[in-house]
């Protein structure tokens, strides 16, 4: 049974920057392509990033382009979203999930497995 675990958030003032985990369990990721997700209070779950199960692509939000850097090191079982230059508009829940099929993907229907989100808050 695959159990997803996301940490690394926190609070952080804007022009700042986090690392985000997602760690694995039960299972390994080396299949599975990983997303990330992220809810604002009152808004739908949005696609931010996919790396593919390769790792050889890697997929973004227009909205993060060029500020966030998904990776992967499988040998953790760990998949990672650097955000640098945060803003406000940052602010939500941070989740990962996993796609097993097709390509990597921003729409959240394709994901399966959730984990249970990590709390990003940009602020002055």
């Amino acid at each position: 049974h695959l159990q997803l675990v996301e940490s690394g958030g926190g609070l952080v003032q804007p022009g700042g920057s986090l690392r985000l985990s997602c760690a694995a369990s039960g299972l390994t990721l080396d299949y599975y392509h990983i997303g990330w997700f992220r809810q604002a209070p009152g808004k739908e779950r949005e696609g931010v990033s996919c790396i593919s199960s390769s790792a050889t692509r890697t997929y973004y939000a227009d909205f993060v382009k060029g500020r966030f850097t998904i990776s992967r090191d499988d040998a953790k079982n760990t998949v990672y979203l650097q955000m640098n230059s945060l803003e406000p508009e940052d602010t939500a829940v941070y989740y990962c999930a996993t796609k097993l099929f097709g390509l990597c993907s921003l729409n959240r229907p394709d994901f399966g497995s959730w984990g249970q989100g990590t709390q990003v808050t940009v602020s002055s």
